[in-house]
């Protein structure tokens, strides 16, 4: 069983340690309310942009050359990641080496440099990460889904922005001031996850996490939009298309169980090799090699995501039959049995996610400062355990029936019947 404790250093920022036992691990996370949803038009794919930047040096590590050697010699591995609801950075080594990953971790991601001439190179490489995206269909699926589900509202906007913010628009000032509006020991938070033993004293932790500043109240994003049904194609001439639907479930995305029951309903539908989806779709009827569906959430929005990659000959098939076994779980409901099969499934797959330090702090970071709900991985464990037939029931009759439609292959708009 995991142990929570934290600690709030003096510029606000709270200090969660989660003890696992049985590893050897330790994972140091830093997060913030500083994702793209948190970008004003004009700054889109900014919050992306400056993770890349802050890695290359801080004040003690002054470039990227002695950031990432440091982490080899203390045999550390450094990543970050950028979402629409956060931006979070991470290194993970053995814990033993604590103190130096927390020395590291807090200085180029607390004290960043910056640097113009670095920032300048770094827009090359952001617009080659833009570029790569672009030549994945599949990526660019997911970006025609957001785009058609939230239309222009910021979750609808990619984490990379467009390349003309990266080419004509970005400005280290305005870099800095986004930094300086969203990066504060109160918007965000310090997760230590693994094996705590080795961890220094609390005062010099709160010194370590005190070189993130102490601002004001960051402004409140815009709320999520009225659910959209559109559909958007981006014609390919290719063999393959990739398909994706979003449905807004009737659930409350504030409510803990209301979300796990929606992960136990999107694994009956397409979570597993067991799901209806994965069991129609891909082995009775031969129309794709992959099939899938996932609950998700923001702060204050839930959906319900169906993706597909298929023969393009077989795209619209598949899509209809997608739309009605979600109409039949809909009207008749799942039965018992794939009920009690998911949930099994679905707590499982979290028991043996939540074996690795990393995710534990990465749902830890998404709990505290996305939900503003308690971090114990256990207990999002016991919701899946305890949630009934009744409330999976409640979801599927409680999605839309209405999703937002993004494709792309040789296919056009109206080839996806909305009123399906």
């Amino acid at each position: 069983m995991a142990e929570v404790s934290f600690t709030t250093a003096p510029n606000g920022m709270p200090i969660y340690r989660i003890a696992l036992p049985g590893t050897r691990a330790l994972t140091v996370m830093t997060a913030f309310d500083a994702g793209a949803r948190s970008e004003r038009p004009e700054e889109n794919g900014m919050a992306h942009f400056l993770e890349h930047l802050v890695f290359k040096g801080g004040q003690k590590y002054p470039d990227h050359t002695a950031v990432n050697e440091t982490a080899e010699r203390i045999g550390g591995v450094l990543n970050a990641y950028t979402s629409h609801d956060l931006v979070a950075f991470h290194i993970t080594a053995r814990a033993e080496r604590a103190p130096e990953a927390i020395d590291l971790l807090t200085d180029f991601v607390g004290r960043p440099a910056i640097d113009a001439d670095e920032l300048d190179k770094e827009r090359g490489v952001v617009i080659q990460e833009i570029n790569r995206y672009n030549d994945q269909p599949s990526a660019v699926a997911e970006e025609l889904i957001d785009k058609a589900a939230y239309g222009d509202h910021p979750l609808g906007r990619t984490v990379l922005g467009p390349e003309e913010h990266l080419r004509d628009t970005f400005t280290r000032d305005g870099i800095v001031e986004f930094r300086e509006r969203r990066w504060s020991g109160r918007t965000g938070g310090a997760f230590l996850v693994g094996n705590i033993d080795h961890l220094p004293s609390d005062a010099d932790l709160d010194e370590a996490f005190g070189r993130f500043p102490d601002l004001a109240p960051a402004e409140a994003f815009e709320a999520a939009p009225d659910h959209r049904s559109e559909t958007l194609v981006e014609r390919r001439d290719t063999n393959q298309s990739h398909l994706r639907l979003i449905y807004r479930p009737s659930i409350d995305a504030t409510d803990p169980r209301q979300r796990a029951a929606l992960s136990i309903y999107s694994t009956l539908l397409g979570g597993s090799m067991g799901s209806r989806l994965f069991s129609e779709i891909r082995e009775q009827r031969g129309l794709c090699y992959s099939v899938s569906a996932f609950g998700f959430s923001h702060s204050d929005v839930a959906g319900l995501q169906l993706s597909s990659g298929l023969d393009s000959e077989k795209c619209v098939e598949a899509y209809t039959r997608m739309r009605e076994i979600v109409s039949e779980l809909r009207e008749d409901g799942p039965t018992e049995e794939e009920v009690d099969r998911a949930k099994a499934y679905t707590a499982g797959a979290r028991v043996l996610a939540f074996e690795r330090t990393g995710t534990v702090a990465s749902h830890a970071a998404g709990q505290a400062i996305v939900r503003r709900e308690p971090v114990d991985p256990d207990a999002a464990i016991d919701a899946l355990d305890s949630v009934t037939f009744d409330e999976v029931l409640e979801v599927a009759r409680g999605i839309g029936t209405a999703p937002a439609v993004a494709c792309v292959g040789p296919h056009d708009a109206e080839d996806f019947d909305s009123t399906a």
